[in-house]
């Protein structure tokens, strides 16, 4: 499993979950879209699919344009990089072009749109913007592309790439550090959180800050510090507006809801909206923000015993999203929750997540919830080291490490 090290002599680690979703539509007349937050390995799947392609295809024209690269600092509008791919082009040869970091280039759409009409081509691009990549592209290309997002390393990726054992410890260091694939070129773990404050602040200030020509960097450093420090709360606009006024920082409902977007759309966070499982609907309002990386997030507001529960919740949640699943936050009558409500192909899991439920108050309330739900879908209590008791009216318990390596 894994990604390519940036050191072209390194051993290239395979990432298996992403290169057997990619790979069937290798040689497709489809745009394959890899999106993602920054530095999560999207550009090194996509040189694993070039070598891949090198390996059953010795005619292929492998054209690589990484827009980050300052040997491709001359492509600054869709026609120079319309220009770049034209000239290496390859007559009589499939045409395989991948483009890194695509959103840096404006009206790059055109130049995809134009490039895909000659079935000779196969076009790959990579992306760190959700917007920009998603919604703008899924008008302009509908039925022309299929999207992948990368995230960071899955718990069981993680152990494979640090060569680590399944074991409390290397639970403790993937919830502290995160799964940034580069880390493993890091031995010195005393320079893992320097490298993901970096990582922290490229993204901030590059896909966030300067993208949006933002000025008020104060509202934006304390809107995130509230998201790291609440992850798993319910989050509503105007609560974090007062918080904000409270830190004599003058904001509004609309700042927080537009600033917090451009957060989103960095693929820093990830929204998660409340659901009624009775009435099948949607609320309107509040919703919880998950952390992409942990590693990110602990990099703001710090690595805290006290924070492990909402480590923990938001652990799971990216785990079951790594594993496809659309996931939801369900509500049952009387304001009950459950965290997770994660559906895929037609099925659905119900999942809570619990320090522990060695005690009747917190058992009663972690099951009571689950039994209350009127279907046969699985439902599963995920605690922090303790499993006792491993059933409850077929309700599973599971440790946090029994999760994250069953459910892979």
């Amino acid at each position: 499993m894994g990604v390519f090290i940036m050191d072209e002599s390194l051993e290239i680690i395979k990432r298996p979950i992403y290169l057997n979703r990619l790979l069937p539509y290798v040689g497709k007349n489809l745009i394959k879209v890899l999106t993602g937050q920054r530095r999560v390995g999207k550009s090194y799947i996509l040189k694993s699919v070039a070598q891949y392609i090198k390996e059953f295809d010795s005619d292929a024209n492998i054209i690589t344009v990484d827009l980050e690269d300052f040997a491709f600092s001359h492509i600054t509008d869709a026609q120079s990089l319309h220009k770049e791919i034209s000239t290496r082009l390859k007559e009589g040869s499939k045409n395989y072009i991948f483009i890194d970091e695509v959103q840096e280039v404006e009206n790059f759409d055109k130049v995809i749109r134009s490039l895909n009409l000659n079935p000779a081509n196969d076009i790959y691009i990579t992306g760190s913007n959700s917007k920009m990549l998603s919604s703008e592209m899924a008008s302009k290309l509908a039925g022309r592309r299929i999207e992948m997002q990368v995230h960071p390393l899955s718990y069981t990726e993680f152990l494979d790439f640090h060569k680590k054992e399944d074991s409390d410890i290397a639970m403790t260091e993937y919830l502290r550090f995160g799964g940034l694939p580069y880390l493993v070129n890091l031995p010195q773990q005393n320079t893992w959180s320097e490298y993901i404050s970096g990582v922290t602040d490229a993204v901030v200030y590059r896909d966030i800050v300067s993208r949006h020509s933002l000025r008020n960097n104060d509202f934006l450093q304390r809107l995130l510090l509230f998201m790291a420090d609440n992850v798993g709360q319910l989050f509503t606009a105007k609560k974090i507006a007062d918080y904000l006024k409270s830190q004599r920082i003058s904001s509004s409902v609309v700042s927080v809801l537009t600033y917090a977007g451009y957060v989103e759309e960095a693929f820093i966070v990830n929204r998660s909206r409340r659901w009624d499982i009775e009435g099948k609907r949607f609320f309107e309002i509040g919703e919880k923000y998950f952390f992409e990386d942990l590693g990110i997030r602990n990099s703001i507001v710090g690595f805290r015993p006290h924070d492990i529960s909402g480590l923990m919740e938001n652990a799971v949640y990216n785990h079951l999203r790594i594993c496809g699943y659309d996931v939801k936050i369900g509500v049952l009558s009387g304001g009950r929750e459950i965290d997770f409500v994660a559906e895929k192909d037609g099925e659905r899991l119900y999942v809570q997540v619990a320090m522990t439920v060695a005690n009747d108050t917190t058992a009663e309330r972690e099951f009571g919830n689950l039994t209350s739900i009127p279907d046969n879908y699985e439902k599963i209590v995920v605690t922090y080291r303790d499993s006792f008791p491993n059933s409850f009216k077929g309700i599973k318990t599971m440790t946090l490490r029994e999760f994250l390596i069953s459910k892979s």
